[in-house]
């Protein structure tokens, strides 16, 4: 059926919708073409946005067979599961800065833990505060930026943490407030040095809201609540949708989740990780894991023996089923609030995360395992239950959710709107997603992904020149047990791959 706008404006006047108008009577006229549209038939839906701390693609609706997220899970079928998503940079701080401006760490300048984003961009405008610049009501609890980063410039009122002891348990609590200085740090990370932190997880029987998360859900619940009037209202000069950012810290160390949680895994049963680093890949891709290392049963020196690693893996994996049961929480809410039919929900994890593969543990590197990320994006306008294989990025998130609002996309985001992915998830999209990650000495390791390969640079910065490079099957090869680069077979390959980097994510844009 061949339409044009004046086609589709009358259409929509004889709807009586104009700018209101929903997914289904839209699909009916235009069919597939609807992700053409998007900026006409966009409504002001609320943004229910929710942050989760180090969790990577470790749910049930990502495929794997132990972990327990039914919530998580029933979000992804009630949307869109974005299969190869990949954040900027591999550790908190960046990784939320890139997100929230829609630009990339050269461009935020943000590479560490402790620069405020507002230090090198005073006048960036955020995600959060282009929604309230165009008449949101914006809100955020938790670790939305990095913690002791918050910009409240963001929000229309003050953005709020939880307060709560870090364990449940008084002797644990008593180790970490007397604990030394830490002597296991590495130039590598980020997160070194600081005071000993106590054990590295906690299974104590509590309720949810002793942990910082279970209130967070408590104070999420209380926003909803006090929100959903003016969103529901209906009435001319009373309606207001909202912006909700909530960041839950789990799975985060130290892993500690109430006992419950970690009841429902048999950690005689876990698997063990791929315990060796990948073949022929160069030390400057590898860290000491001193955040992991910072912990008081940690070992200085040395890999985690089998019962620590089990240990850890069940710590983790019971954060993750916490969490998961602090967002059903407010999936629940949402419904009896009658507010799901007006609200985007969608839920990200900040980086990945090693669980011992290579004998490493936490993130602070440009592997697979560190790079990749959940993603998952419910919207009542479009279909449900939908699964995207092609390439995307945390930069991404920014144009989209402002696309699906109807709101103004900046030209000077770095990312693009994925709308034309929810309506057709086999659309050709972008030839390579980007990392980077930096190291001491003025290094800066440049990393991407291509439909099959990781291909990572590590260069000068003073210089330029390309120190030392890494090539990583992942088709073949999905654990990257080994590193291609020097094999005389690719070298047109690699060659072809450097080239596509020097290009950089412009030169990746669809089409």
């Amino acid at each position: 059926m061949n339409r044009t706008r004046r086609d589709f404006l009358s259409s929509a006047a004889v709807l009586g919708v104009g700018g209101m108008i929903g997914y289904s009577p839209i699909r009916k006229l235009f069919g597939e073409s609807l992700s053409e549209l998007t900026s006409i038939t966009a409504r002001r839906k609320n943004v229910l946005f929710i942050a989760v701390d180090d969790l990577r693609p470790e749910l049930g609706c990502y495929g794997h067979p132990i972990v327990k997220s039914p919530n998580i899970d029933a979000l992804a079928k009630s949307g869109v599961l974005f299969e190869r998503t990949y954040c900027q940079q591999a550790v908190c701080g960046p990784t939320r800065a890139s997100l929230l401006t829609g630009k990339r760490p050269d461009t935020t300048k943000v590479y560490d833990l402790k620069t405020h984003i507002r230090t090198t961009m005073p006048d960036v405008v955020t995600l959060q505060q282009h929604f309230k610049n165009n008449g949101y009501f914006s809100e955020g609890m938790g670790k939305l930026f990095h913690a002791g980063l918050e910009d409240e410039a963001s929000y229309s009122v003050p953005h709020r943490y939880a307060k709560a002891e870090q364990y449940a348990l008084d002797a644990n609590n008593k180790l970490k407030k007397e604990g030394g200085k830490v002597t296991k740090t590495d130039p590598t990370e980020q997160e070194s040095g600081g005071r000993m932190r106590g054990p590295a997880t906690e299974c104590a029987d509590v309720p949810d809201n002793v942990y910082e998360d279970g209130k967070y859900a408590e104070m999420a619940i209380e926003s909803l609540r006090r929100l959903a009037p003016k969103a529901l209202s209906k009435k001319a000069g009373e309606h207001q949708p909202f912006f909700l950012g909530v960041g839950f810290r789990k799975p985060h160390l130290p892993f500690v989740a109430p006992k419950k949680y970690w009841d429902l895994y048999d950690r005689s049963k876990i698997p063990l990780p791929y315990p060796d680093k990948p073949h022929n890949a160069p030390d400057i891709a590898f860290t000491n894991w001193a955040e992991l290392r910072s912990y008081s049963d940690i070992p200085d020196v040395g890999p985690c023996d089998e019962a620590k690693t089990r240990e850890l893996i069940h710590g983790y994996y019971a954060c993750v089923s916490y969490t998961d049961a602090q967002v059903g929480k407010l999936l629940a809410e949402l419904d009896r609030l009658d507010l799901r039919k007006d609200t985007i929900v969608i839920l990200w994890g900040d980086h990945g995360w090693k669980l011992g593969e290579y004998s490493q543990w936490s993130k602070h590197t440009n592997f697979e395992l560190d790079t990749h990320v959940p993603m998952i994006l419910s919207d009542p306008d479009y279909p449900k239950g939908v699964r995207v294989n092609a390439l995307t990025e945390f930069v991404d998130i920014y144009p989209t959710l402002s696309d699906l609002c109807g709101l103004p996309i900046a030209k000077d985001l770095e990312g693009v709107s994925m709308v034309p992915l929810l309506t057709d998830p086999k659309k050709a999209w972008k030839k390579a997603a980007f990392s980077q990650y930096p190291r001491p000495h003025n290094m800066m390791g440049y990393s991407m992904r291509t439909d099959q390969y990781r291909y990572n640079e590590w260069i000068d910065r003073k210089t330029l020149e390309v120190k030392f490079t890494e090539l990583y099957d992942l088709k073949n090869d999905p654990l990257c047990k080994e590193c291609i680069v020097a094999k005389p077979e690719y070298k047109e390959l690699v060659a072809k791959l450097h080239e596509q980097m020097t290009s950089g994510w412009q030169g990746a844009k669809p089409k």
